[in-house]
């Protein structure tokens, strides 16, 4: 049977940074299907390499990140996965997809399982110097019943085939997704989750 793994990963002390954990919470009203494990992972990078090592087809990874999009968009990204060597380990309390990815590569002896980021356009984030800016901007705020949505759509497509890669709903989120390779992390301050 098909196992998934959804993930919530962000600060939910850093204003938009929080939209991972929140679109967990949210799902705890509209629950996945059974053989879909939902968990936040917030800024703890370490516990999530050594998940991704837990045998998983695909996980999905729920996150905020900037991409040049209006606040709020939604996007799907298949990031390039790391080939395994050696990589600065993440932070003790920081959440840099990239960072866990490469640790959780050189970690394992099996290939990572296929990684896809449900990620969200912030409208703002910390500056360097802010410490905490709780809560989401409104944009953001308003795209997480829909990521809930996408969720729901892409749960069940990813169960029936771990390789597929469903659409958006909304056509100005899938129309153009974005490059494996991409980067799915912010390019502010707030690159550390």
């Amino acid at each position: 049977m098909t196992r998934l793994l959804v993930a919530g990963v962000g600060n939910i002390f850093l204003g938009d940074d929080a939209f991972g954990p929140e679109v967990i919470r949210a799902l705890e009203q509209r629950p996945l299907p059974p053989e879909v494990q939902v968990r936040d992972f917030g800024i703890r990078g370490m516990d999530l390499a050594y998940t991704l090592l837990d045998g998983w087809p695909v996980v999905v990874l729920v996150d905020a990140a900037v991409r040049g999009e209006r606040p709020g968009t939604l996007s799907l990204v298949e990031p390039e996965l790391p080939d395994g060597r050696p990589a600065a380990p993440p932070e003790a309390h920081g959440m840099d997809p990239a960072k866990v990815l490469a640790l959780a590569a050189h970690l394992g002896d099996e290939p990572l399982p296929r990684v896809l980021v449900l990620a969200c356009e912030p409208g703002e984030l910390p500056r360097g110097d802010e410490d905490i800016a709780p809560g989401l901007s409104a944009p953001v705020r308003e795209a997480v019943g829909r990521a809930v949505e996408a969720l729901h759509a892409l749960a069940p497509a990813l169960l029936a085939d771990p390789r597929t890669t469903p659409a958006l709903a909304r056509p100005e989120e899938s129309a153009a997704p974005a490059p494996p390779g991409r980067p799915p992390t912010a390019t502010t301050g707030a690159q550390d989750r």
